[in-house]
């Protein structure tokens, strides 16, 4: 399985298991069967109500903790320096583990504007020990831009919306140049991507799915890729990536799908505070 590394030197498998929308009742059967299958990272946050199965699974599985990835996240209604450590600790008592691997911002939630004192609690639990990555996710330029001015630490990873038809290509460019790992969150484009002749094509030329076509470029395009199902059958095709390759062509005709239609909300106007 790819293993890529980040920018303070963690290594992160670049195919993770998301439990976003998996009902609380249901996460820790679902994560329990993409560990067997051989999932070793999951990505879950407060805002998911969902934690607790998370690391129910990851004590049941019986796997070394230093073998799996688990990322979690800061909710909305929960930002500011002081909220921030407190939340942290609370989610570490949700998942029962003694550290998370990828501790992320969830949303910047500009309105209240406390994304830098939250980042700055989270360089805090950093520098302590008490996880191995921080980073973020839905932020822009602009909030990536305060930070740098702001912060000292630089985001490990910015997790965002990126599936063939709505790319946000110059954010990943200056994810790249920081040497931000971008992990794409609704990688399929919530299934609207599957049903395009481009991909259908290229999965039918290597005997493959749809969802494994556009999960290969996803991949092969550098990206940290987290999926989400409940179905057993499409929980193990997600992970099953390694048997095919596409072609340069390939790759550049889903690049081409873009068309800049967010499906998710705009990280600029996004204010729900995701309290329980």
């Amino acid at each position: 399985m790819t293993v890529l590394t980040l920018n303070n030197g963690v290594r992160i498998p670049q195919r993770g298991f998301g439990v976003f929308q998996v009902p609380p009742g249901d996460t820790q059967a679902a994560v329990e069967q993409a560990l067997e299958i051989g999932y070793r990272h999951i990505d879950t946050a407060a805002a998911y109500n969902n934690e607790a199965g998370v690391g129910a699974a990851v004590r049941a599985s019986g796997l070394p903790r230093e073998e799996l990835f688990v990322t979690t996240k800061l909710r909305n209604g929960e930002h500011g320096y002081e909220s921030a450590l407190t939340a942290y600790g609370e989610t570490l008592q949700r998942l029962g583990l003694d550290y998370a691997d990828l501790y992320l911002v969830h949303w910047p939630n500009p309105t209240v504007d406390l994304y830098v004192d939250s980042w700055r609690a989270l360089e805090r639990i950093y520098t302590d020990g008490r996880v191995r990555a921080i980073g973020v996710s839905n932020f822009l330029a602009e909030h990536l831009d305060r930070l740098a001015k702001e912060t000292d630490v630089v985001p490990a990873v910015n997790q965002i919306e990126l599936h063939p038809t709505y790319q946000q290509h110059e954010l990943t460019e200056l994810c790249a140049e920081r040497s931000i790992a971008v992990t794409a969150y609704s990688p399929l484009g919530q299934g609207g991507d599957l049903g395009h002749p481009v991909p259908a094509a290229i999965a039918d030329a290597h005997q493959v799915t749809p969802a494994q076509a556009i999960l290969r470029w996803h991949l092969q395009r550098g990206h940290i890729v987290i999926p989400k199902s409940v179905n057993p059958e499409r929980i193990r095709a997600n992970f099953a990536l390694d048997g095919f390759e596409l072609t340069d062509d390939e790759v550049a005709a889903v690049t081409a799908l873009d068309s800049g239609n967010r499906l998710g909300s705009d990280p600029r106007t996004f204010a729900i505070s995701q309290i329980r």
